[in-house]
């Protein structure tokens, strides 16, 4: 019987060995599924803006564009806004300026370009308001304020990229130098840009990934898209996580397909994704049921 003993306990080993790679191979695909991005040090980029020149000046604006502004959000070819990279924005601003609905204070391109995003629902295109207002009141938020917080040069920059872009002359000057609020210490007219650090709160995460800009939570009301004060009581933790990695894979009610970025799982580390997660699953509940 002893040969016998021998052949079960070495199949039973097999068996364990077996289970052990499987649940290895399991947990390794799981793991190369979620965000890979491991947390940088800042990087410091100097701005010399005694040496800028126009074009220079116009680049920072395309970049601003599309990065901090988080202007591509919304206005994309989704049809949530105007599609301002398709757009000649210097005829759509002496259109806008001669239309007897306008209200506003501004009388040049420039000027309106700039109001446009100082103070968004002083004129709202027709068909893009918040839902309603009768295209009363703009649900774009405000660029010098949080969660976007433009500096004047940065919105100068955005003004010449969106004036030069189809080949119309740019007005805005370039900048001399920053006032104090603006300077970085002891760097002259320089200004210094660093890289954002991995966030450490799940409101720093919010803040850092423009989450403030489409979205109602900690604090913040945007009616762009789904109000999340509330998310945990439509879905689990594991729901929350895949609408942030697979925005499509489940559409919210009243909300179309495409709306949201699809780069985050690129863009977030483990832990930013972790602290957003657990912030919406667990403090957001706790919070709303203790108003109640």
């Amino acid at each position: 019987m002893k040969p016998i003993f021998h052949r079960q306990g070495g199949a039973v080993l097999l068996k364990v060995m077996l289970f052990s790679l499987g649940l290895t191979l399991v947990f390794t695909l799981i793991a190369n599924l979620l965000p890979q991005v491991e947390g940088e040090a800042a990087q410091e980029q100097e701005i010399d803006l005694g040496a800028l020149t126009m074009d220079g000046f116009v680049s920072l604006g395309e970049t601003l564009f599309s990065g901090k502004g988080t202007c591509t959000l919304c206005h994309n070819s989704m049809g949530r806004a105007p599609d301002i990279l398709q757009l000649d924005m210097v005829a759509i601003a002496k259109e806008h300026l001669a239309d007897e609905t306008y209200q506003g204070a501004a009388t040049s391109v420039q000027d309106y370009l700039r109001e446009s995003m100082l103070q968004p629902s002083v004129y709202v295109v027709k068909g893009f308001g918040q839902k309603g207002s009768n295209d009363t009141v703009s649900p774009m938020p405000v660029v010098n304020k949080a969660p976007i917080q433009l500096t004047d040069v940065e919105i100068d920059a955005v003004i010449a990229f969106m004036q030069a872009k189809d080949g119309n002359d740019v007005t805005v000057a370039l900048p001399q130098g920053l006032p104090a609020s603006e300077a970085a210490p002891a760097a002259g007219a320089k200004q210094a840009v660093v890289a954002a650090l991995p966030a450490e709160t799940a409101e720093q995460a919010f803040s850092k990934f423009s989450c403030t800009a489409c979205h109602s939570v900690a604090g913040t009301t945007s009616p762009v898209g789904p109000e999340l004060n509330t998310i945990a009581s439509r879905l689990d933790k594991a729901q929350i996580r895949q609408s942030i990695l697979d925005p499509n894979a489940v559409i919210a009610e009243g909300f179309d397909a495409g709306m949201m970025p699809l780069d985050f799982a690129r863009k977030m580390t483990i832990s930013e994704l972790d602290l957003v997660v657990n912030y919406l699953a667990a403090e957001a509940a706790a919070s709303q049921s203790g108003g109640q």
